[in-house]
């Protein structure tokens, strides 16, 4: 049902570069992307400057004016949340890809996930029925 896809993990990490937790939402992992996307919001809120966003205007110049008013550290914060979103993001989109990898190798279900007994033609932790390229149960 789709748990099956690969994900690439350079394009969850960049997603991650572009908004933490955007990478998350790539991989559909909900939770953690609001998360990120709340982690970012909370530290914005406590370490960029009022005056840094006072303005309405979303032009180059005006990202460019705020970002000159951003301190050495505020700017190092924001880098590092960003930095352990992409660093996450990635390693969780390879994690992932090493599970589909197992399911399609025929060591993991489809289904449920866990370990399966070649010798059989159907899962013995959640009962289903595995194709007959999975199981050497088609004797």
């Amino acid at each position: 049902m789709g748990q099956t896809s690969r994900k690439r993990p350079w394009l969850a990490a960049l997603l991650a570069f572009v908004y933490p937790g955007l990478g998350h939402v790539y991989i559909r992992e909900w939770l953690r992307a609001l998360l990120w996307f709340g982690l970012m919001i909370a530290t914005a809120s406590f370490v960029i400057p009022e005056q840094a966003v006072q303005t309405a205007d979303l032009s180059i110049a005006a990202l460019t004016r705020a970002s000159e008013q951003l301190s050495l550290e505020a700017a190092f914060t924001v880098l590092f949340i960003t930095l352990l979103s992409m660093i996450d993001a990635y390693r969780l989109a390879a994690t992932k890809n090493q599970a589909v990898k197992a399911v399609v190798e025929g060591t993991r279900c489809p289904s449920c996930g866990r370990d399966i007994d070649p010798e059989l033609d159907f899962c013995h932790w959640c009962t289903t029925e595995l194709p007959p390229t999975m199981g050497d149960g088609a004797n």
